[in-house]
């Protein structure tokens, strides 16, 4: 296959302290496959990043086949659809990456945007089945469904036979993540009676890390913040954690989760966006509802009380993410880039 140059225009958030972006992983792997790719934008300043997007596009666009667009569904939607705009008027062909569990609501707030960047594009690419089917229910049809990629071998399944309440969070400290529900549940956990124990990994994002830390002194609760960590950091931390709980709001396919089943951790998690077309409920993880407190608990109690259903579940889960490597995935990226 004649390997292509590409430009990818997203967040670099790394750069300035964030988690490692699906640009970040998915140029690295490109760049592996022998694509010749150029990305932005590092950023942080949002003004700034949409600059150098634009600047990005217009100086290498004689030379580029395809624009890969990261697409969120709030304020950085304008980021795609500026680029798109420009990517059209140079008749250079992109491909939207869509992100974000609330990118249905954007599709019928902003029809005319919406239609005007989706429509347009070469292909639209869905990670998660949710989205896809979100799109397809409006009308596109020009899209396809590819899953957000790991590399499992860099993941050691670890079978946990003897569970105790040792909870793992990883996510950036953002309200739409609800981090503070996972300090409330350790709160009604030590209630209960539970020994609990909770890690918090993950960068500030919008002030959410300060009032988990404020809450998490106030109680006394036993909350570890450990900041940002690399992948290789949080893997290594895993190990002694027993249980991951996704107390999110908003989703759609999360990294972070996909990592926590390839690891072995039983999976809690909220039903929303596209969670539950990726975890089935009892067979490889454990979904309740968004804000559920008591949900949580009930779950976490289940997983104490039943070994053999956490091992269950585990297993299941990681059979599933094995469908996730790069391995596996990297074929859907070639049909698209190739033609």
């Amino acid at each position: 296959m004649e390997k292509r140059k590409l430009l990818y225009l997203g967040n670099k958030a790394t750069s300035f302290g964030g988690t490692v972006t699906t640009m970040e992983s998915l140029s690295g792997h490109l760049i592996s496959e022998g694509f010749d790719v150029i990305s932005a934008s590092s950023r942080k300043n949002k003004v700034l990043r949409l600059w150098d997007m634009i600047f990005t596009v217009l100086k290498h666009a004689r030379r580029t086949q395809y624009v890969l667009i990261d697409t969120y569904s709030t304020q950085n939607f304008y980021y795609a659809v500026t680029i798109g705009n420009i990517c059209r008027l140079l008749k250079i062909p992109y491909i939207p990456i869509l992100h974000g569990g609330n990118l249905p609501e954007r599709l019928r707030k902003s029809k005319r945007l919406s239609w005007k960047l989706f429509n347009g594009a070469k292909q639209n690419v869905a990670p998660s089945g949710y989205l896809l089917e979100h799109f397809r229910r409006s009308g596109y049809n020009n899209v396809a469904h590819i899953p957000n990629s790991i590399d499992v071998e860099l993941y050691p399944f670890k079978l946990r036979s003897s569970v105790k309440a040792r909870l793992l969070w990883v996510r950036s400290f953002a309200e739409i993540y609800n981090p503070t529900l996972a300090i409330k549940i350790v709160e009604e956990l030590m209630n209960k009676g539970i020994d609990v124990e909770l890690c918090m990994v993950g960068p500030e994002k919008d002030g959410s890390l300060e009032r988990c830390k404020k809450l998490a002194g106030e109680k006394s609760l036993p909350v570890r913040f450990t900041g940002r960590l690399n992948k290789e950091e949080w893997i290594q931390l895993s190990e002694s954690y027993d249980i991951f709980i996704n107390t999110t709001n908003f989703d759609n396919m999360p990294v972070s989760v996909i990592e926590a089943m390839a690891l072995g951790l039983p999976v809690i998690s909220t039903k929303v966006g596209g969670i539950p077309f990726l975890l089935e409920d009892n067979k490889d993880a454990i979904l309740v509802d968004a804000n559920d407190k008591e949900g949580f608990c009930n779950a976490i109690s289940m997983l104490l009380k039943d070994k053999e259903f956490g091992i269950r579940i585990a297993r299941n889960a990681r059979k599933k993410v094995e469908k996730f490597d790069w391995e596996e995935v990297k074929q859907l990226w070639f049909e698209i880039l190739k033609a």
